[in-house]
């Protein structure tokens, strides 16, 4: 049992670690570089860049999310269950389907407005639909990711807690 409790403290912490890393240190790094570089085409280019790096990263958290799903699963199985085992699963599925939804709705719209607007989305004016709707759905996709990063918080908090 500790085996599997530690492949899903480890899961988790790849999962969690990995959308902290992206958010809190790669973007804003990103986007520095490459606007100190060239402030005009540099905010474009970081989102290209920042926008594949997480569309790759999601592949990741998927298998991630089937493997920490497949460790709970096994360990109820196995017994005892973790308590709340119920509330931990659904955790999971939560956060694999925000990262499907983010990845496979959110941002093809993110994209779709990107490749139709001439010009870049920071040059629109702030009442132009386009950059409001750009604005809106940036806000959706950094609010699923926090609550994927406290879902995981959580999760890893009642993983270290748990002792079956």
């Amino acid at each position: 049992m500790s085996l599997l409790r530690f492949a899903s403290v480890a899961l988790l912490a790849a999962w969690i670690g990995g959308l902290a890393a992206l958010g809190f240190v790669g973007a804003p790094a990103i986007f520095d570089v490459l606007e100190a570089h060239d402030p005009v085409a540099g905010r474009t280019l970081a989102g290209a860049v920042f926008g594949e790096v997480f569309a790759r990263f999601q592949h990741v958290t998927w298998g991630i999310g089937v493997l920490a799903i497949a460790v709970l699963g096994v360990r109820a199985a196995l017994g005892p269950r973790p308590r709340p085992f119920a509330l931990r699963m659904w955790t999971l599925v939560g956060m694999l389907a925000i990262s499907l939804a983010s990845a496979l709705v959110i941002a093809p719209r993110i994209d779709r407005l990107r490749l139709t607007t001439p010009g870049t989305i920071a040059s629109l004016p702030e009442t132009d639909p386009r950059k409001i709707e750009f604005g809106r759905l940036h806000g959706l996709s950094t609010g699923l990711m926090i609550v994927t990063l406290l879902a995981g918080t959580w999760l890893i908090w009642a993983e270290l807690r748990d002792t079956h």
